[in-house]
């Protein structure tokens, strides 16, 4: 135990025995039968993490040509990883078959070894294809999660993906959990969720698997898109749909920014984050491309299944949030535009006073309204049209605390046993317009700053 883990023993036996809830519940079984056809997975530990057999290495594999599309980290220190992601997308013009990843070491701020590296493990996996490609043109994207400005133990990966064969690969609930763990790091349980969806009376199935639970307000988007502000969130969702490659990553990116560029943890972006969609079309034999501009009406309803399928994805990772205890829906309604209301959801969910508020369990609203004025919007702010409401998920009446920028007189015990809830959602009203947005957040707590702390050693 380090010196700072013995001072935050002491500290926080001292100011609080409020204990952090268990995530168990959060860990599901799946049928095999849920899982998208013609995807191979496994998980294996190949040594980058110090203790023997936790899985650190992670193979998913198409058994066909597939549709694929991402959206990557923001972030100007963009990890290794990212950047050999986007080419290979890019070379392949929306076309790939393989996924690999490494959890223990981000393999960020690397330099050209970093660069080498996530390069071997793309063509390592490359080898495990069914028909590997020979024309030099790689069809494996990469990701990689853990200590960031450490060099891969390449070597040791090399030879675990190596070690992979076909009889080795799975297509069960077992293979999709091996793969689901082998991203995880600080994460309690593994991320993993299927559905079924119809269109036009046939049938598909989406799974999809994502990690995190420190370092997480990701902003992310095509590899196209110029660069903006801001443990890493990484995820993948599959599917046995067919989804041309330019319908596939439109539709991914309206669904990641109402998903996964919806969440907070701790209001720090990551250089590694990565969120991958593969399209197989093994459900889909005989039938034409899903396309935007083809069959808007398909189209419409890949994108919303897609979109709802990435946030409830997105919102495992607030659950499983370093230390949370508070699971938080920021709902912001009466905006003038989309993007007013997210900026202004997203300030509230990076409070730290709002936050650290919800801890304590402190209904201190004024914090949420300080957070609330500090965003410029492209429409100003009347305070005079602002409502501030706690709404409780037991479908009880919601409890105003401010109204037409008037304050309410607060029945502070119905206030507390509001906030006193692990799920609750904080709604603001600006009374500007039509237009809502949502995020998903959780409380900062000793642990968090424990976990934090102690990252490296």
């Amino acid at each position: 135990m380090s010196q700072f883990s013995k001072t935050f023993q002491r500290f926080t036996s001292t100011y609080t025995s409020k204990s952090i809830p268990s995530k168990a519940h959060h860990h599901v079984p799946i049928p095999d039968s849920a899982f998208p056809k013609g995807y191979l997975l496994n998980g294996i530990h190949a040594g980058v993490k110090k203790k023997p057999d936790v899985l650190d290495v992670g193979v998913i594999l198409s058994q066909r040509p597939a549709s694929v599309a991402a959206c990557f980290t923001r972030n100007a220190f963009k990890a290794a990883p990212v950047i050999v992601s986007q080419e290979v997308l890019e070379k392949g013009g929306g076309r790939a078959r393989g996924i690999v990843v490494n959890s223990g070491c981000a393999n960020a701020v690397t330099g050209t070894q970093g660069m080498q590296d996530a390069w071997a493990m793309v063509r390592a996996t490359d080898v495990l294809l069914e028909e590997p490609p020979s024309d030099g043109h790689s069809e494996t994207l990469v990701m990689s999660t853990g200590v960031i400005g450490q060099t891969l133990p390449i070597a040791k990966i090399l030879a675990g993906i190596k070690s992979l064969s076909t009889s080795q690969l799975g297509s069960g609930f077992d293979a999709w959990e091996r793969a689901a763990q082998a991203f995880m790091t600080t994460d309690t349980f593994p991320k993993l969720r299927a559905r079924t969806f119809t269109i036009r009376g046939k049938e598909f199935r989406l799974a999809g698997m994502d990690k995190g639970a420190g370092m997480i307000h990701p902003d992310m988007g095509p590899p196209s898109t110029p660069a903006q502000l801001h443990a890493t969130l990484l995820g993948c969702i599959l599917t046995d749909a067919s989804v041309s490659p330019r319908s596939l990553q439109t539709a991914l990116t309206y669904a990641v920014d109402r998903s996964f560029n919806s969440i907070s943890v701790d209001g720090d972006m990551s250089t590694n984050d990565t969120i991958i969609v593969m399209a197989n079309g093994a459900a889909a034999e005989g039938l034409p491309e899903i396309d935007e501009a083809s069959d808007r009406e398909a189209y419409e309803v890949f994108k919303e299944e897609l979109t709802s399928f990435a946030a409830d994805l997105a919102k495992l990772v607030v659950r499983d949030g370093e230390g949370a205890t508070k699971f938080v829906t920021i709902s912001v309604e009466g905006a003038a535009n989309y993007a007013d209301a997210h900026k202004v959801a997203s300030r509230i969910s990076t409070s730290a006073l709002v936050k650290t508020a919800l801890f304590g369990e402190d209904a201190n609203w004024g914090r949420i309204l300080a957070a609330t004025g500090s965003i410029p919007l492209s429409t100003p702010l009347d305070p005079t049209r602002v409502s501030v409401s706690f709404v409780p998920i037991d479908g009880t009446a919601p409890l105003p605390l401010l109204v037409n920028g008037e304050p309410e007189k607060v029945d502070e015990a119905r206030a507390s046993q509001i906030i006193g809830q692990e799920d609750l959602e904080i709604r603001v009203e600006l009374g500007l317009g039509a237009e809502s947005a949502k995020y998903w957040t959780c409380d900062f707590s000793y642990e968090y700053v424990r976990i934090n702390g102690d990252y490296r050693t």
